[in-house]
């Protein structure tokens, strides 16, 4: 058995990993890259209504504060309902020997 390094993502001459089809990410990381959104603009928003009660500031920095509170939860909800609308990543194509398959002819038992 060989020994894995566990810190081998790491390292910067990784293999490049082509991409040879337009299909979406999986659902599961789809979700999940949602999931962190909307918990870091939730966490952002808890900041905001902490700071518009326990700092002493002048009104207009606590009107922000109190308008970040409320917009928040509707910008996070709206992000975290929109799936799939990314584009793809796009591929690597700075090698100067690679071959990429045609649009047209992407198709299984082409």
């Amino acid at each position: 058995m060989e020994n894995v390094n566990p810190w081998r993502w790491f390292r910067k001459d990784r293999p490049v990993v082509h991409q040879v089809t337009d299909a979406q990410p999986s659902l599961s990381n789809d979700i999940r890259k949602r999931e962190i959104s909307y918990l870091i603009k939730m966490g952002i928003r808890i900041v905001c209504l902490i700071l518009a009660v326990a700092v002493p500031s002048p009104w207009p920095v606590k009107a922000l504060f109190v308008a970040g509170a409320v917009l928040l939860p509707y910008v996070a909800v709206l992000g975290a309902n929109q799936r799939g609308h990314e584009p793809p990543p796009r591929m690597d194509l700075t090698s100067p020997n690679q071959n990429e398959i045609p649009r047209h002819r992407r198709e299984i038992g082409s």
